[in-house]
C-alpha cells in the first residue's frame, strides 16, 4: 500500500487539472515512440509510423495519448487504490497484447518531460518527485499481472 502525503496527492490532481489531457498525451506517446522505435511493433494499426513528422501528426497517436491520459486521470481519482483500477488494463497488456512491461517505464519518463515543459517553472523538485512517485506506483499496477 502507498502512503501518500497531503502535498503529494493535491499535487497529482493539481498537474491533472492543469494539462490539456488531448495535447500532453499526443506529445509524450509520439515522443515515446520516436525516441524508442522498438514500441511502435504494438501499433503495427495506426499505419504510417516511419519517422517523426508522421508519428506527430498520425490521428490514431494522438486518439491513443489521450486515451492514455484518461486512463491515468482514474488513478488520479482513487490513489488509494490504484492496482485494483488498473487490474483489468494489467491483465490486456500482459495476457492479450504481450507488451513488454518496460515500456510502461519508458512512456512515463516522456510523459515527465511533456509534464515539465507544460508547466515549466511549477514543475520544481518536488512536484517532480510526487509525479515521480505517482507515475511508480501507476507502472508497478500495470506490471503486476506479469508476475
Amino acid at each position: 500500500m502507498v502512503v501518500w502525503t497531503d502535498f503529494e496527492r493535491t499535487t497529482i490532481q493539481d498537474i491533472f487539472s492543469k494539462i490539456d489531457y488531448a495535447v500532453v498525451g499526443q506529445a509524450a506517446f509520439s515522443r515515446c515512440l520516436i525516441v524508442y522505435p522498438w514500441t511502435q511493433r504494438y501499433f503495427g494499426g495506426f499505419g504510417n509510423l516511419y519517422n517523426a513528422a508522421a508519428i506527430t501528426t498520425n490521428p490514431k497517436v494522438a486518439a491513443h495519448g489521450k486515451v492514455i491520459m484518461e486512463a491515468l486521470e482514474k488513478a488520479v481519482k482513487d490513489m488509494d487504490n490504484i492496482k485494483a483500477t488498473y487490474a483489468e488494463l494489467s491483465a490486456l497488456h500482459s495476457e492479450k497484447l504481450q507488451v513488454d512491461p518496460d515500456n510502461f517505464m519508458l512512456l512515463g519518463g516522456c510523459l515527465t518531460i511533456v509534464v515539465a515543459s507544460q508547466l515549466g517553472k511549477a514543475f520544481t523538485a518536488e512536484v517532480h518527485a510526487a509525479f515521480q512517485k505517482f507515475l511508480a506506483v501507476v507502472v508497478s499496477s500495470l506490471r503486476k499481472q506479469y508476475y
